[in-house]
Order: C-alpha cells, then sequence, then structure tokens
C-alpha cells in the first residue's frame, strides 16, 4: 500500500484513542507489566508516543519543509520518556498524549501538503536522505507497531494461565 496522506491521518488520529481505551483504569499489574528486562511497559509506550509528538514527527516534517541549509535531523532519544514521565500517572499522560497528538495533526493539516513537498528530503543522522513522505508513513507504522506492542505485553502477562490454549495463540511467544 502506498502512503495516502488522509489514510495515515485517519490512523494517527486514533492511536490516543485506541490507547485510552485499552489502559486507562487498569491496574499497575496490567500497565506497568512488561516482557522481561529492559523491554517497555504499556506506561513506558505511552511515554514514548508523547516524547515522539515533542521531538519527532513535527519538528522533523519543519526542518524538512525549511529546505533550509540545514536538513539533517536531531538524532533522537528513543529513552527521553524514562525522564519525562517520572512521577506522572498514567492517567495524566494519556490526556497529554491526545492532546499532544491533536495540535500536531491539526499542524499537519494546516500545511495542506502537496505531492511535491511530500517529496522534499531531509537528512536522517542514521539513514541519510528522507522524504517527507517516508517520515509521515513511518509516523502511522510506528503507531500501529506500539499499540500491536502495548497488547502483545499484556497478552503475555497470561501466559502461563492459559495452559495450552497457548499453542493456538501466537502471540506469547514473539
Amino acid at each position: 500500500m502506498n502512503f495516502d496522506l488522509a489514510e495515515g491521518l485517519a490512523i494517527l488520529e486514533r492511536t490516543p484513542a485506541t490507547l485510552r481505551a485499552m489502559l486507562a483504569g487498569l491496574s499497575p499489574a496490567w500497565t506497568d507489566a512488561t516482557e522481561g528486562p529492559e523491554t517497555w511497559s504499556p506506561y513506558v509506550i505511552v511515554g514514548h508516543l508523547i516524547h515522539g509528538e515533542r521531538a519527532d514527527w513535527i519538528p522533523r516534517a519543519r526542518i524538512i519543509l525549511a529546505q533550509g541549509e540545514h536538513r539533517r535531523f536531531t538524532p533522537y532519544d528513543r529513552f527521553a520518556q524514562f525522564r519525562e514521565s517520572q512521577g506522572r500517572s498514567l492517567g495524566e499522560l494519556l490526556d497529554e498524549l491526545a492532546r499532544l497528538r491533536a495540535e500536531n495533526l491539526a499542524t499537519l493539516a494546516a500545511w495542506r501538503l502537496t505531492d511535491a513537498e511530500l517529496a522534499l528530503e531531509g537528512e536522517h543522522p542514521e539513514f541519510g536522505a528522507v522524504t517527507l513522505r517516508q517520515l509521515l508513513a513511518t509516523w502511522v507504522a510506528h503507531d500501529l507497531g506500539h499499540v500491536a506492542q502495548t497488547a502483545r505485553v499484556m497478552a503475555k502477562q497470561y501466559r502461563d494461565a492459559v495452559g495450552p490454549w497457548r499453542a493456538y495463540l501466537p502471540v506469547m511467544d514473539r
């Protein structure tokens, strides 16, 4: 499937509500659970998405659209959420994700991007030249990946409890 901005926006606008529906009001047994050492809990995933709203998608899109002399992206801190979320409730994080996402999608819509603009390039510190279209498609796929990760982490909490049905639940072993 080729990237289509309207189709991508349909996913991006749903992510905060999807995570809220999955996580709001659950006990820490669900929201702080991980898949083991050095893996992320649903709480950490929400914090990571918030950091992306602040430091990744729209800031990098602005760099691309400016087409200035400096088009290289600032390296992204994939672990900033551990600092930034400290001491905050999951409810606060879900509220902040919803607010930031709404602001960022309003910014994106206001740009009324053309195909020519979607083809503009910036410079990723690791990958080199990337287009705005690729950045926005990655934003969508990134959201879906973390929604799937959240569900997988939660499902694995019942890995042993499901008994022999584990044979029919591939999520338990991925």
